[in-house]
């Protein structure tokens, strides 16, 4: 007999092989519940033994033991709703995990103690392992973005319930800095009110790090405006915030658009911080309009960067050289992604190049009159 028509056979005495030994392998504080064990296994079931009896290549079958195989089509796979479900239910990706290790020994044991190890026997239990590593890939995959997406729902709402007595804070911080001015308490309500402001700015950047998880991306306004003129003006203020930085300005050609020109300032003070933060020379930032496009370059000298930085530099939540650091000491490692959530939200690019001692951040963004 097959292992294909003898799991067919021994269903009922495989899954209750399977619950038991899913009890006893359960990680320390789990218990398990029998119905939730058994739900979904049956469907996990037919779906290998429609895989051991589709003819497969030696190629297939390798790609399908290292969870390559091909994306599949048309209704989702029983291992991929068993994972979803499962993360819905609250299990832990080791209970989750636990239920194949307990699907597997269970119709290993009873096989090989009913089949004799022929050729086929062999082929058969390689093919099985192949399909039940599939299936664990398929339900991990699954498990991991719901478990994922429930965690950036949190982190909104969290977010924005923290929003509105944050902002009574900084207002209050505000209204006391103007009444306490040149007063012994003047010193520390401006560290209330910075300290509000700090946090503002690291929730917004969380919130739109949530956002870009969920799939709906930052929001902007653009309106027409001189892009150069705005990003001038932004240069300024960076160089009161940096004023031992040597910053370099410059403008050339057409920079008129549609543009939300707070969030590309925006973009440029965390690249400057970025270079300050960083580098170890001048900072130069030039604007150069054309018909179509606009394009923005800044670039500082410093170390090199690598190719596996460079490949990563854009992720959320990585941070380069903590011993780089000058003037901060907490840091969310949001900032260069938050530029480029708001270039792509103007549709435009943005890239990064280290070589001989400079590295530049050049963005490009679409004019639109």
């Amino acid at each position: 007999m097959r292992l294909a028509d003898f799991i067919e056979s021994n269903v009922g005495e495989i899954l209750a092989n399977a619950v038991s030994f899913a009890e006893t392998q359960a990680p320390r504080g789990v218990t398990f519940s029998a119905d939730e064990l058994r739900n979904h296994l049956p469907q996990i079931l037919n779906a290998i033994v429609a895989d051991l009896r589709s003819p497969q290549s030696a190629s297939e079958q390798r790609d399908k033991s290292e969870g390559r195989a091909p994306a599949r089509t048309g209704p989702e796979s029983a291992a991929t709703y068993h994972g979803r479900t499962r993360a819905l239910a609250g299990f832990d990706i080791n209970r989750m995990v636990a239920e194949y290790r307990a699907l597997r020994a269970a119709v290993l044991r009873l096989w090989t103690e009913n089949a004799a190890l022929t050729t086929d026997a062999v082929d058969d239990i390689v093919r099985f392992n192949e399909a039940i590593d599939q299936a664990v890939a398929e339900s991990l995959a699954e498990f991991s973005a719901e478990v994922d997406g429930w965690r950036q729902i949190f982190i909104g709402a969290l977010g924005h319930d923290l929003r509105g007595p944050l902002t009574a804070v900084v207002f209050t911080a505000q209204s006391l800095a103007e009444k306490t001015c040149d007063t012994p308490y003047a010193r520390q309500v401006e560290r209330i009110r910075a300290g509000g402001e700090r946090m503002q700015e690291l929730l917004d950047a969380l919130l739109v790090y949530s956002r870009s998880k969920l799939g709906v991306g930052m929001a902007i306004e653009p309106a027409p405006c001189d892009l150069a003129r705005k990003l001038g003006d932004e240069v300024e203020l960076l160089r009161a915030a940096w004023p031992d930085a040597a910053i370099r300005y410059a403008s050339s050609g057409p920079t008129q658009g549609r543009f939300d020109a707070s969030r590309v300032c925006e973009a440029l003070h965390n690249l400057v911080a970025n270079a300050v933060k960083y580098g170890d020379g001048a900072i130069s930032i030039t604007v150069t309009g054309a018909p179509a496009q606009l394009r923005i370059a800044v670039a500082n000298s410093g170390p090199p960067l690598s190719k596996d930085t460079l490949r990563t530099l854009f992720d959320p939540l990585r941070r380069g050289n903590t011993n780089a650091f000058r003037d901060e000491h907490v840091s969310l490692g949001l900032g260069l992604f938050l530029v480029r959530e708001i270039v792509t939200a103007h549709e435009g690019s943005i890239d990064a190049t280290s070589a001989d001692g400079l590295t530049t951040f050049t963005i490009v963004l679409p004019r639109r009159d």
